[in-house]
Formats: structure tokens, C-alpha cells, sequence
């Protein structure tokens, strides 16, 4: 290694956390996870409905908090800018009401960006819990919070 480079975490717990590269993007790299899972969210609802792309999401979450543990340990940052399996999680039970429907899938990726970078309320206190649990707890609640509008989005949008 040469002087002022730092290595890559590497592994299986890596590669999971940083969802197999996306999170070495040189910018934004939760932005490209979470657009990236979205044909992914549109496919799996498509196979599995609603509770079975949150169940994939809960064994993501469940994995990812094992995986970003990991990695925060072998990189010695406690929240390193390339675990991105939280943003993963997070976006698909985002998107796990929208049933494929353009305006929710849009609705939820743009609500649940916006809520993972500004975390309000308790989705900012999430992130001071430790290792793993803490990485992907602001994402699981911004995913809820989000999900919440998506289902809400036929009404909404019915109204006018």
C-alpha cells in the first residue's frame, strides 16, 4: 500500500455492505443503491406482493446489520461512506406498496432520499445506536416513513 492510501475493507461482509461496489461510486453512492433497487422493488413485488418484498427486506436488514458491522470494523469507520446495504433495505420497503405504479415508485424513492439525508426526528436518533444496528436503523425508519406516503399516494393522488 502506498503512503496516504487506505485499503478497501475486503470479504463477503464487504462485498454485501457496499452492494457488490455500488458503494465505491465516486458520488453518491446511496443515491445510485437506491436507484438501482428500484426495478429490483418492481420486480420483486411483481413475484412475491407487498409482504414478501418486506420479508426480503427484513433478511436484508437482518444481514446487512452483520455485513456493515463488519466492514465499519475493518475500515475503523463507524459508518463507512460505502456500506450501502442499508440504502438498499431501506428503498425496498420504500417501495414495497407502490405494486409497480410509476407515481408511487417515485414517490417513494424521492421520499425516501430525501428522508435518509435530512433524518428528521427519530430516523436521526436511529444513527446514534452502535455498529451494525445503527447503519441500518435510519434507513429502515426512513423506509417506513416512506412507505407510509407511497401507500398514501393512490388517495392523494385520486384527489386530485
Amino acid at each position: 500500500m502506498t503512503k496516504g492510501t487506505q485499503s478497501r475493507p475486503h470479504g463477503v461482509a464487504a462485498q454485501i455492505a457496499t452492494g457488490f461496489g455500488l458503494g465505491y461510486l465516486p458520488v453518491a453512492p446511496g443515491t445510485w443503491a437506491s436507484l438501482a433497487t428500484v426495478p429490483v422493488a418492481v420486480v420483486l413485488t411483481a413475484i412475491a406482493g407487498f409482504w414478501g418484498t418486506l420479508g426480503i427486506a427484513f433478511a436484508i436488514t437482518i444481514i446487512g446489520i452483520w455485513a456493515s458491522e463488519a466492514t465499519a470494523r475493518q475500515s475503523a469507520v463507524a459508518d463507512p461512506p460505502a456500506v450501502v446495504i442499508d440504502e438498499i433495505a431501506g428503498q425496498l420497503i420504500a417501495l414495497a406498496p407502490a405494486s409497480g405504479d410509476p407515481l408511487a415508485l417515485a414517490v417513494g424513492f424521492v421520499a425516501f432520499r430525501v428522508l435518509d439525508i435530512v433524518k428528521p426526528g427519530p430516523i436521526g436518533r436511529a444513527e446514534s445506536l452502535r455498529g451494525g444496528i445503527g447503519i441500518m436503523a435510519d434507513d429502515v425508519l426512513a423506509g417506513l416513513a416512506a412507505g407510509a406516503l407511497v401507500a398514501l399516494t393512490p388517495a392523494v393522488a385520486g384527489f386530485f
